[in-house]
């Protein structure tokens, strides 16, 4: 699996993090910003089990970053912190 996807994967998770938590989250739309402190530490081949984790860090207004890691048979093989925005769909 491209680490792009893996990554991609991790942002998707933290989206549906905000979405369990959030009231009104059917009125919102997210926008991603950043990608920071990304690291790949072993490839994922076709039939490992991947465990997504995130854990959000931080919010100030509309802006919230998140923690997230990819796990495949207890180790770590991608990290990243991710920024998004989340908007009014107006």
């Amino acid at each position: 699996m491209p680490g792009v996807m893996v990554i991609e994967a991790l942002a998707q998770v933290g989206v549906i993090l905000f979405f369990m938590t959030a009231e009104g989250s059917r009125s919102k739309l997210v926008y991603f910003s950043g990608i920071d402190r990304c690291r790949f530490r072993q490839p994922v081949i076709p039939g490992d089990q991947i465990r997504l984790e995130v854990t959000a860090t931080a919010r100030r207004g509309i802006f919230y970053k998140m923690k997230g890691e990819a796990w495949v048979d207890g180790k770590r093989v991608a990290e990243a912190e991710m920024s998004c925005a989340i908007v009014d769909r107006t």
